[in-house]
């Protein structure tokens, strides 16, 4: 890098302005091997030629394909690619990138058609790469870190490249693109209750609003906090962007919460928030409440990705759809439709927002009415026949008193919340409602063992309470239990009983014995299943 630490491609005076540089540092082999904290702390953060020489180790040793382009490589096919344009800046951008808008951040004109250049020798080694609208913003970035443009392409070529099966980097595919967007919307409606509350509350469709995640942090981010964001990248992976996007969440819930909700496009709010987040929160703030987050282990996380994976794969959601352009998520969405929706207890708006606190991949599908007191009378028995082979359902209760709260409440199971309740000397059998001895020992390592949330057998409950879910015979249903019944329903469907369990920890859901005027149950239906 040419002068204290910048390149041809910079604008001085906006960088001056985006990030102040201290000066050189250096980086002893001690200190890598605690990269990870040192990226947190924002160690190399301050000096633009170090951080340069940090993303030239972290990416030389990525592991990648055996042919993965060099800088030779560009300089041999540069000329050719790009031909005879008049100006870098009108090069058009590869399809692949979905119409993303190229973030300028501090880079001069000659930064900006470079980094179109760049884009298009990427697309000419990966022809496999299908959809990615991250790259343009991970280019730029990297060009203001780089001695010129080969050296920049290298380095997008090795995050590209990558094939360590544990580290994932860079979506590269719609496939891979809409299940994590589906993952990030799981992982709100765990980790960020109440900021997915007004989500409900402000938008029709928070499945869309979940689907602009990555559009946060590649592409509104200002420079200064998404070179902070990708630091950390680099050294622990992908789980680091779930985490920054949740804490944006988190943090425009706290700033949006206490203001009245005028606009109906909250897509485009949270946008401007992240575009002027320096008014609200400093990037050491931003990474200390995204770390703050006790989040899923990367296993986990790997785990429910493949699941909605498989639910886009099964509705043929694999590819994005060139015919439609006004939203790239055009199947993709809470199926819960006016037009072919009735219920007896619940209005279309009311049954959105209860869709939307089930897992995205549920999400999808449209709500199918299996039962209906008032069409197949009030029988539980009649009730077990209907809903028999559909798994999951979803149970609605009208009482005589019309007792509907006016918002959602979500009472989880308690050792989702609390994983630490779990003992190492029982574990739950799939046959039976009662622990079990241990027949294998627990792994030691924690991020071996599935939570609750993924995998209830993988636990080892303290006592019964935790695992009554529910128990049903032709007099009663029941939901939860330990210290009373969070649900018991009679055999007639005609009387009810709620209270505390210790199952959920909730609280009654109504009066704490009622009449029931109406018993729903509803399955999950494919969407192109008529």
């Amino acid at each position: 890098m040419d002068s204290p630490g910048y390149n041809c491609f910079v604008d001085k005076d906006k960088m001056d302005a985006a990030i102040q540089d201290l000066g050189p540092k250096e980086l002893s082999w001690t200190e890598l091997q605690e990269l990870k904290q040192l990226a947190r702390e924002g160690f190399w953060a301050q000096s633009h030629a170090l951080r340069g020489k940090v993303y030239q180790r972290l990416i030389r040793d990525i592991p990648c394909r055996t042919v993965t382009p060099d800088a030779s490589v560009y300089s041999d096919i540069v000329g050719k690619i790009v031909g005879k344009h008049s100006s870098s800046s009108s090069l058009p951008l590869p399809e692949f990138v979905d119409n993303t808008q190229v973030p300028n951040y501090c880079l001069n004109a000659r930064g900006e058609g470079a980094v179109r250049k760049i884009l298009l020798c990427i697309a000419n080694q990966f022809p496999d790469i299908s959809f990615c609208p991250a790259l343009p913003a991970v280019v730029a970035l990297l060009l203001h870190y780089s001695i010129d443009e080969a050296e920049c392409f290298e380095k997008a070529c090795r995050i590209l490249a990558c094939n360590d099966p544990s580290k994932k980097l860079i979506d590269q595919s719609f496939l891979a693109f809409e299940s994590s967007c589906m993952t990030f919307g799981d992982l709100v409606n765990k980790y960020c209750q109440a900021a997915h509350k007004l989500m409900v509350a402000v938008s029709e469709d928070v499945l869309q609003v979940y689907s602009d995640w990555q559009r946060w942090l590649f592409g509104e981010l200002p420079l200064n906090y998404f070179a902070r964001v990708f630091d950390v990248f680099l050294v622990e992976g992908y789980k680091v962007l779930y985490r920054v996007a949740l804490a944006i969440l988190k943090f425009f819930h706290k700033v949006r919460a206490g203001q009245p909700l005028e606009s109906d496009n909250v897509k485009h709010d949270i946008r401007m928030f992240v575009k002027d987040i320096a008014k609200t929160v400093s990037p050491e703030k931003l990474l200390e409440k995204a770390f703050a987050i006790r989040l899923f282990s990367r296993k986990e996380i790997h785990l429910l990705q493949m699941a909605n994976e498989k639910a886009l794969k099964q509705k043929g959601i694999t590819v994005k759809q060139k015919s439609v352009s006004l939203s790239k998520r055009q199947f993709v969405h809470l199926a819960v439709h006016a037009d072919n929706f009735r219920s007896e207890i619940v209005s279309v708006k009311e049954m959105r927002d209860i869709w939307s606190w089930v897992p995205e991949r549920f999400a999808l599908c449209q709500p199918l009415l299996l039962f209906s007191s008032l069409q197949h009378g009030y029988s539980l028995t009649r009730f077990f026949f209907q809903c028999e082979g559909h798994e999951p359902t979803l149970l609605l209760i009208k009482t005589t008193q019309k007792e509907l709260q006016p918002e959602v409440q979500r009472y989880e199971w308690v050792v989702i919340k609390h994983p630490e309740l779990t003992k190492p000397t029982y574990f739950m059998s799939s046959e039976t409602s009662t622990p079990s001895p241990l027949s294998h020992p627990v792994p030691s390592d924690p991020a071996d063992r599935l939570s609750p949330f993924l995998a209830a057998r993988h636990f080892n409950l303290p006592s019964k309470t935790e695992s009554m879910f529910m128990a049903g015979g032709n007099d009663c249903l029941i939901v939860g239990g330990g210290g009373g019944q969070a649900l018991y329903i009679d055999g007639d469907l005609n009387r009810g009983r709620t209270g505390h369990c210790d199952t959920f920890n909730n609280q009654p859901l109504c009066s704490e014995n009622f009449l029931i005027a109406a018993v729903e149950a509803w399955g999950f239906q494919d969407p192109d299943i008529q």
